[in-house]
C-alpha cells in the first residue's frame, strides 16, 4: 500500500508534466514523460535515478514557466497571484515526487543503494 502511494506520485508528476508539454505544442516530449512512467515497473537503481533527474528538471521547468506568465500577466496589468500559486503548488508537488526516491521503502524497492553515512571530521 505505502509502494504504490509513493510510486503514484511521480506517476501524476509526469502527467503534470506531459499536459504541460502537449498545451506547449510539443507533443513528442509529453509522449516521452508519459513513456518514462513505465521506469516505475523497472526496480533498479538506474531507473530511479533517470526519474529523479527528469523530475528535477521538470521543477526548473515549472520554475520558468511561473515566471514567464506572471510577468507576461504583470505586463497586462492581469492578476498573476492565482497562477503563481497553482504554478508554485505544481512546482511544489514535482519536487516532492523527484524526493519521495529518497524514501527507505522506493530505495528498496528500485535496490537503491544504503545512503553513506557521514563520518565526523577530524580536526
Amino acid at each position: 500500500m505505502r509502494l504504490a502511494a509513493l510510486l503514484m506520485l511521480p506517476v501524476l508528476a509526469l502527467l503534470l508534466l506531459a499536459a504541460h508539454l502537449v498545451h506547449a505544442g510539443l507533443r513528442p516530449l509529453a509522449v516521452l514523460a508519459m513513456l518514462l512512467a513505465g521506469l516505475l515497473a523497472v526496480p533498479r537503481p538506474w531507473a530511479s535515478r533517470t526519474l529523479q533527474v527528469v523530475l528535477a528538471v521538470a521543477v526548473i521547468e515549472w520554475i520558468l514557466t511561473t515566471v514567464e506568465l506572471a510577468q507576461l500577466r504583470l505586463r497586462h496589468g492581469e492578476p498573476y497571484l492565482r497562477l503563481a500559486v497553482i504554478l508554485g503548488s505544481v512546482t511544489l508537488f514535482t519536487a516532492l515526487a523527484a524526493l519521495a526516491f529518497q524514501h527507505p521503502v522506493l530505495r528498496a524497492y528500485f535496490r537503491s543503494p544504503a545512503k553513506p553515512a557521514t563520518e565526523p571530521v577530524a580536526r
